[in-house]
């Protein structure tokens, strides 16, 4: 029989990584947590696991597998009750390597840039991404996503030193080099990403353009541009640190931001940067602004 079985089941009380590890010697193919109660989720510190107040946990297993085992192993591993709802539900087998391409287009932000899956065009004189859906975020379709790629588009990059702060995919990395910036300073604390940023940008042929750091290892003074999309808590704490970064009358791009949390965010940033009113999109916004 072909195709996937998908386990779910509350998480509880138990911690994400011994539900995950149990899961895996179990046979699951893959473990992702979801909400359960539609929460707001909890904003994490940079390495922290996000969870909301009340989880859920999704465990594909292939579909030979006999998941009554799979539940009668996991109630006596982790000290489950007998009353603990499990949900088994099966998996449509699909070609999964492209299914993306039915929902992700060509798309354009602002006057000259295209984001496109490969063996996509854009029209002749674009500035084309070239980018396929994976393991890492960021292909454009996200509010906070466009709005750095509108801002990126309008801004004067030519000759630019410009840091990614929490690069994803690495797509703004790859947009600031494709718009003419000399440097680009990629950074995440998820080696994934970096890994899903240089082999994007060796897809872009920009590869000489970027370089990939940890947070730890990041000091480039005097930077033209620094845009970072990720959340407000993180934004509000590295205030400071993105002053430092910064030359003068060097530019700033903050996002990943709900509407009502910009307030906070600029007057954090007020005491180092001349702060403009937010960009809306839908209830996401950008900041922008300019090293004092």
């Amino acid at each position: 029989m072909k195709g996937w079985r998908e386990l779910q089941f509350p998480l509880g009380n138990i911690a994400s990584d011994v539900v995950e590890a149990a899961l895996e010697d179990l046979g699951a193919l893959a473990v992702t947590l979801e909400d359960a109660a539609d929460d707001a989720l909890l904003e994490p510190a940079p390495g922290e696991q996000p969870l909301w107040p009340s989880s859920r946990v999704r465990a594909l297993f292939d579909a030979r597998r006999d998941l009554d085992e799979v539940i009668a192993a996991l109630r006596t591993q982790l000290n489950l009750s007998a009353s603990a709802d499990f949900e088994i539900t099966s998996v449509e087998d699909r070609q999964w390597e492209t299914a993306w391409r039915q929902d992700f287009k060509p798309m354009r932000f602002g006057r000259r840039l295209w984001v496109c899956p490969t063996g996509e065009t854009a029209p002749a004189g674009a500035v084309v991404v070239h980018l396929d859906p994976g393991l890492a975020f960021g292909t454009g379709t996200h509010p906070t996503t466009a709005l750095c790629l509108d801002w990126l588009d309008r801004t004067p990059l030519d000759g630019a030193t410009v840091i990614d702060y929490g690069c994803g995919s690495g797509i703004l990395a790859i947009a600031a080099a494709k718009l003419g910036a000399a440097r680009v300073i990629a950074v995440d604390h998820d080696p994934q990403a970096l890994t899903a940023t240089r082999d994007n940008a060796t897809a872009n042929h920009v590869s000489a353009t970027i370089e990939t750091m940890a947070p730890a290892a990041l000091n480039v003074p005097n930077a033209d541009v620094v845009v970072a999309n990720i959340l407000a808590r993180p934004l509000i704490e590295l205030a400071e640190h993105f002053a430092t970064l910064l030359g003068e009358d060097g530019r700033l791009a903050l996002s990943g931001l709900l509407a009502p949390q910009c307030a906070q965010v600029t007057a954090t940033y007020a005491r180092w940067f001349a702060v403009n009113d937010a960009i809306l999109r839908d209830d996401w916004a950008l900041l922008e602004g300019r090293r004092r």
